[in-house]
């Protein structure tokens, strides 16, 4: 894939302060942490399973500017995800390279996602991630076991990662700003700098 060069568009979403919304799910010890604090500091970090929600100021590799929702995947926490889903401009979804026994749960949820009205036709970046264990599936055999029908009419992607090694990362990041690109042609939503996680808790009660 060849990435654009996105200089003079992101001088143009930073005169007019927009940002976009990002929303990474997916099940329980994907490594979804993980792979957001991989992204904001460059490094590994130890984290524990979330229970609620992360959330970071990030930018692509040419300057774009997002906000990005880690929010938890324990079974008893996927009944809040639609309150994060409202305005979102791309669902990133991780999957655990190495847990062949739950990707069926996996592959549901991300369904059940999807299926929300605020993600109709939302770009979709999937995370095969934990590439560097042995005998991990490689994205190409994930992408088999894919079942089409759910990513119908969604703009989508399949990259494998490594949150522990940052491979495949940039690369991720590459196409990030991409879909960013074509969800800022969509509909890009103004700046709320400080507001966004604060209006979702309210949400969440």
């Amino acid at each position: 894939m060849s990435f654009i060069d996105f200089s003079g568009w992101s001088s143009f979403h930073e005169t007019l302060k927009i940002v976009f919304v990002l929303v990474m799910l997916g099940l329980d010890l994907a490594g979804k942490s993980t792979l957001l604090y991989r992204l904001k500091s460059s490094r590994a970090m130890e984290t524990c399973p979330t229970v609620g929600f992360n959330v970071e100021s990030l930018r692509t590799p040419c300057g774009v500017p997002f906000t990005l929702w880690d929010v938890g995947g324990q079974s008893s926490l996927r009944a809040s995800w639609p309150h994060y889903l409202e305005d979102t401009n791309i669902l990133i979804f991780v999957l655990d390279s190495t847990d062949m026994a739950r990707l069926p749960e996996a592959l549901e949820a991300l369904e059940e996602a999807l299926g929300h009205p605020s993600l109709a036709g939302v770009p979709v970046l999937l995370l095969a991630n934990k590439q560097e264990v042995p005998g991990a599936m490689a994205p190409a055999e994930l992408g088999q076991r894919l079942q089409r029908g759910q990513l119908m009419g969604h703009p989508w992607v399949l990259r494998g990662c490594s949150a522990l090694t940052g491979q495949g990362l940039q690369e991720a990041l590459g196409v990030l700003g991409e879909l960013l690109r074509g969800a800022g042609q969509r509909s890009p939503s103004p700046e709320q700098p400080l507001l966004g996680p604060a209006e979702r808790r309210q949400a969440l009660g």
